[in-house]
């Protein structure tokens, strides 16, 4: 019985947000190969985890029996965390770009899950796990285009969940989001279109052959 993680962090509701939208397109399909399987969902934007703090960053690097009762609090909530990570066999998060990078929220999370020794450094305990990130952006920072310079979002999560994690990382990249809502945009609106297509054909496409890939 297969395990999903899903994290959403948009800030906007359902069909509104691009993220959102693709991302529940991935999870129905996976849903579809998985009936029986168990989904952990968590709305970041609706139920922020809390930031790192002093006693729950110290508490990763204590033996519990030295750990204060301020620590021990900080850290049980912050093992919650890193266990879901853990027990999933797949990953799938919803990062859409809020001033070029990803939203406090999710970096909040990536701060409570990430701890060497653990999840980082050596062998990290969720090692190899597939995580589909649906990185959804208003315009486009593609290589070629003008603001290429400016992504931060698909750089910082290589880093962080593929490199520092050990996740095996695959990105869907609905883009141009902003076209039909802003007039300056119009002509882009077309590729918006098409980009949007791709990605829930992809949604559709990797939670497929992801439930396979998981099966053999």
């Amino acid at each position: 019985m297969a395990t999903l993680l899903h994290i959403d962090s948009s800030v906007l509701p359902g069909e509104v947000s691009a993220s959102r939208s693709v991302a529940d397109a991935f999870r129905r399909a996976w849903e579809e190969q998985h009936p029986e399987g168990v989904v952990i969902y968590r709305d970041l934007a609706a139920a922020p985890v809390p930031h790192i703090t002093a006693d729950a960053w110290t508490a990763g690097y204590a033996a519990p029996s030295e750990r204060t009762p301020e620590q021990a609090a900080a850290f049980a909530a912050r093992e919650k965390l890193m266990e879901e990570l853990e027990r999933a066999d797949a990953v799938l998060i919803g990062a859409p770009m809020y001033n070029f990078s990803i939203p406090s929220t999710l970096k909040a999370w990536l701060d409570n899950v990430l701890l060497l020794g653990r999840t980082a450094g050596g062998t990290p305990s969720a090692q190899g796990t597939p995580v589909v990130v649906v990185a959804s952006r208003g315009g486009s920072y593609a290589p070629g285009t003008p603001r290429e310079g400016f992504e931060f979002v698909q750089n910082y999560l290589k880093a962080v969940l593929e490199r520092t994690l050990g996740l095996d990382l695959d990105f869907i990249v609905p883009e141009l989001t902003m076209a039909p809502r802003n007039p300056a945009m119009s002509e882009l609106v077309p590729l918006y279109e098409a980009s949007r297509e791709r990605a829930f054909e992809d949604a559709a496409t990797k939670a497929k052959e992801l439930a396979e890939r998981l099966a053999a």
